[in-house]
């Protein structure tokens, strides 16, 4: 449908349904495929020509058969094709008008490449596990398996097509593979035929239910896979779940697999509809731009968000592939049997995903918290990027989809997944889930809107669920609670909170809906003060002993005490739940950083913390205090104090937790150990960094490989290279190159990011840029050189310098482009700085990255003023306290 907010195809024809044939695949040289597309339309108005999204096609045959019900049909001949490519789209002009309100059949014969860019129909490349089919495309150094990635909008690199989510069809798909190999695809396979080319098959695939293009997806590869099925019966029988690898990987797909059977179950059970495809796979693909993606019925994966080596991996990724394996599957309902209209409302898609994700594994997982997880990471990194002047709503006008991958961001999934939390918890979640059951059975294999899924929770919870959520979906920012305290009572007032703390009065116009969570000495979390509504309110009858607002940090918003109260907070932090401390220490951090509490304000009350044993709150204590010596590094005597207060703070607990793993050991007291042991070595604890040199020793002498625990390479590595030289990171660079643990890679590059010379820095840029590192990975490199004080200028020079080899190796995917950019250079604290990235971006095409630039911009400067406003501060306190 054609509207003036959105840049979208015409509305004379509606695709109903696609037959798709790829064919004579090149499996070398510049990989060309061949493909035919059959669409089914409906003529809704009479046109002389057809529009449809196309990129990096060639179209080399197209004709329309109109089809007249009992009589013959008749071909109309295709005058032109011409393509337009800044819209990505092929208009086709033809010999005559086709009629409205009749049926017709668009053929087409195309062209395209397996590209490299991981959009599209894209090749991956690996070193395989062992040895490969013998028709298994290789250079000198790699093979390659086939896969596509088409959300938001890449369908149209594989195939011709009408390209936006609510023009849903119902598709066949077969596809030429050689003899050796697999194929997969959204549905189970229907019959394996003899292709006329010799040694080859074409394999047919059952006929998928109506969707939605980017949802379509296929593979081809050496695969191999491990299998169970459903413990509930779908139409009487078990389904069957499986987890494809390139061979020689199966086994470190078993963890997803034991997890996704059950998901399924689970979400069929709380949405009360059965999964609806007659399958489940999940398929590891070794170059990825996300972490994963929902494709219907085949889920593809970056293979460090599914595969897990209980003997090599570090047990947190025990934890992403568990999650990851449940948002993807959430979406085989929310998102996939209803999909949002346009992307303006993708938060629908990412955000309820994100929160039925994590749902999901508590339900499987309760002693992981994983709550306490999500208010230390989800909440906070929310809170991040949306206290910026430079955020945007939930709900974000995206008039051309081609804009779409920048709001694939953390106010989608986190913002959308938190406000979905606070909601929860004021409907309840029986309740909440109700509508949600209702909202899917009404929509099913259509699309819907925000209104719609607020219309069903209102009937399921007899409340006008619009009037209290809009602003939270249609506004910008959120609010933070400033309490003033009077005997007996408290005052507490709401505003919009911005990091830079310069809220003008034009950008605090929102009154948001906001649910206290009052808990007190005499009253339990589950009992709530009513919410507000309004820009102030008193409440009376507080008993001062003792009351925490925003109970277990359910509502999305900060909260400013009189400094006496975090203190008695503090001392009574007993009596806090983990969500609650976690909340009061980031809470305390923002405030620091927007000038509406001080950083000596955060050092005194974290100091109260030394004590704490709870991995989830050691790892807020952490990562506040790191951003805080990241922005203060540039001062000696400043950064000299704080790594001080940081060894006093976090030594007791690294000394108490020692090295040692222990049979049984809980996941969050192993993660915990992880964390203090990096966290003191960076800190100069020598006796930990002393103990980590030996272990490194140990294990890249070969003397003993036992030396570091899994678990620990990332602290072990980090520790030695920060503490060392050249020999320390080569170490790490040739473990780089030779491991084959699935997280390896990954901890590699996070460690060789803490170098501290200028000549190391080189190397590791060059490297990251060399052949020897794929393009997923790249900003993994850069993200440890951006969070290094030592070294993050070098990073930012050699993207001026490099310009051209940058954007050679990472413009042919826009998500990546865009990630590398923002995660290299948001960490900086320099009005100087800002200053120059704005002007060496400024005469550029800037397209795929422009709200990046404007978030980076808004990120240092807030840091740069933060930095100069409270550096003497922090200087007097440090003085005082005997760190400086």
């Amino acid at each position: 449908m054609a509207t003036t907010d959105r840049d979208t195809l015409p509305d004379t024809v509606k695709p109903t349904h696609y037959a798709l044939s790829i064919h004579d695949i090149e499996l070398g040289g510049v990989f060309n495929y061949q493909g035919t597309v059959k669409i089914d339309l409906e003529v809704e108005k009479q046109t002389k020509e057809l529009v449809l999204n196309t990129h990096e096609l060639k179209i080399k045959n197209a004709e329309v058969i109109v089809q007249h019900e009992g009589e013959s049909n008749t071909t109309l001949r295709v005058n032109s094709i011409s393509y337009t490519e800044k819209s990505q789209r092929v208009t086709l002009s033809l010999s005559t008008e086709l009629p409205a309100s009749t049926k017709a059949l668009l053929v087409m014969t195309f062209s395209g490449t397996i590209n490299n860019v991981m959009a599209g129909f894209y090749r991956s490349k690996y070193k395989p596990a062992v040895t490969p089919a013998a028709s298994v495309p290789k250079d000198d150094e790699f093979h390659y398996m086939f896969s596509t990635q088409f959300e938001s909008c890449d369908a149209r690199r594989a195939f011709p097509c009408f390209d936006e989510p609510n023009l849903k069809a119902s598709f066949d798909f077969e596809i030429e593979i050689p003899n050796d190999q697999v194929a997969l695809s959204n549905m189970p396979e229907k019959e394996t035929k003899d292709a006329e080319r010799n040694g080859f098959k074409t394999v047919i695939f059952e006929r998928t239910p109506v969707m939605s293009t980017y949802l379509l997806a296929w593979a081809c590869g050496d695969f191999e896979y491990v299998e169970d099925y459903t413990r509930r019966k779908y139409q009487g029988r078990s389904l069957p779940v499986r987890v494809y690898t390139t061979k020689g990987l199966k086994e470190q797909g078993r963890f997803a697999l034991q997890n996704a059977h059950k998901v399924i179950d689970y979400f069929s059970e709380i949405f009360q509809i059965n999964y609806p495809l007659p399958k489940a796979d999940l398929l590891a693909v070794h170059e990825f731009s996300h972490g994963a993606m929902e494709n219907w019925g085949l889920v593809t994966y970056r293979t460090t968000a599914v595969l897990f080596d209980e003997n090599q991996s570090d047990q947190k990724y025990k934890n992403r592939v568990a999650y990851v394996v449940a948002h993807e599957l959430a979406h085989q309902w929310f998102g996939n049997l209803v999909t949002m209209d346009w992307w303006s409302e993708l938060w629908l898609n990412e955000g309820f995903a994100t929160w039925v994700g994590w749902l999901a594994i508590d339900h499987l997982y309760p002693e992981w918290n994983v709550w306490g997880q999500f208010v230390s990471e989800s909440y906070q990194t929310a809170f991040q990027l949306d206290s910026l002047r430079a955020s945007h709503p939930i709900e974000v006008p995206v008039k051309d989809a081609l804009d779409i991958d920048q709001i694939f961001d953390h106010i989608s999934y986190l913002k959308g997944s938190s406000v979905i939390r606070m909601l929860c918890g004021h409907l309840g979640v029986e309740v909440f889930l109700l509508g949600v059951s209702n909202y899917l059975k009404a929509h099913a294999y259509s699309n819907a809107t925000t209104n719609d899924l607020w219309s069903a929770l209102s009937e399921a919870s007899a409340q006008d669920v619009n009037s209290f959520m809009d602003n939270w979906i249609r506004k910008i920012g959120f609010p933070i609670v400033t309490v003033a305290e009077e005997p007996g009572q408290i005052g507490v007032r709401q505003s919009r909170f911005l990091s830079t703390g310069d809220v003008k009065p034009d950008e605090d116009q929102t009154t948001w809906w906001i649910p206290l969570g009052l808990s007190s000495k005499n009253n339990s979390a589950s009992g709530t003060a009513d919410a507000l509504g309004t820009k102030e309110e008193t409440i009376r009858n507080i008993d001062d002993t003792f009351y925490k607002l925003n109970a277990n940090q359910t509502g999305f918003y900060r909260t400013n005490y009189p400094p006496e109260r975090l203190a008695k907070l503090g001392a009574s932090k007993d009596r806090l739940s983990v969500e609650d401390r976690i909340g009061l220490i980031g809470d305390a951090a923002a405030l620091a950083v927007a000038g509406d509490g001080t950083t000596a304000g955060l050092l005194a009350f974290v100091e109260g913390f030394q004590d704490e044993e709870n991995y989830l709150v050691w790892s807020q204590v952490t990562t506040s205090l790191t951003n805080i010596r990241s922005i203060f590094a540039d001062n000696e005597q400043t950064a000299i104090g704080l790594k001080k207060f940081m060894l006093r703070l976090i030594s007791p607990a690294a000394d108490k937790i020692g090295w040692e793993f222990k049979p049984e050991e809980d996941f969050l007291t192993m993660q915990l150990r992880a964390l203090l042991i990096s966290s003191a070595g960076g800190a100069g604890h020598r006796e930990i960094i002393s103990e980590a040199q030996r272990r490194f020793e140990l294990y890249f002498s070969g003397k003993d490989k036992s030396a570091v625990h899994p678990n620990l390479r990332l602290a072990v590595f980090r520790i030695v290279i920060a503490n060392g030289d050249k020999a320390e990171y080569e170490a790490v660079k040739q473990e780089y190159l030779n491991t084959t643990a699935v997280d390896g890679k990954e901890i590699c590059l996070q460690s060789m990011g803490r170098i501290q010379t200028a000549a190391l820095a080189q190397d590791f840029l060059s490297f990251i840029f060399s052949d020897k590192v794929a393009q997923q990975d790249m900003h993994t490199g850069a993200t440890a050189m951006a969070a290094n004080p030592k070294v993050r200028e070098y990073l930012w020079k050699y993207i001026k310098d490099e310009w051209e080899t940058v954007k050679e190796q990472l413009s042919g995917n826009s998500v990546v482009f865009d990630r590398f950019l923002k995660m290299s250079l948001n960490k900086f604290a320099s009005h100087d700085i800002e200053k120059e990235i704005v002007a060496f971006f400024k005469n550029k095409d800037n397209r795929g990255y422009d709200r990046s630039l404007v978030v980076i911009s808004d990120t240092i400067k807030g840091n740069a003023n933060y930095k100069e406003r409270d550096e003497p501060l922090i200087v007097e306190w440090l003085t005082a306290h005997g760190y400086v």
